[in-house]
């Protein structure tokens, strides 16, 4: 996404990336330490768009889900 820019993770200021899972949601994880948003769920190509603009704001914003072992 050329229009946004993922800043580091939160949490350990790893580098975050955008996940879509089975084409029908997306994510922005921590490819370090797991931590990640909501899924939000799409069902065509608009409402990718707004998924994927709202999940990096999200992260952005630091509104992540970390799990600490044994949870």
């Amino acid at each position: 996404m050329e229009d946004f820019i993922l800043e580091e993770c939160p949490v350990c200021r790893g580098a975050g990336m955008l996940v879509h899972d089975g084409g029908w949601c997306v994510q922005v994880e921590c490819a370090d330490c797991g931590a990640h948003t909501v899924y939000l769920e799409y069902e065509n190509e608009a409402e990718k768009r707004q998924a994927e603009e709202r999940v990096i704001r999200l992260w952005n914003m630091g509104k992540v889900i970390k799990s600490e072992p044994g949870e």
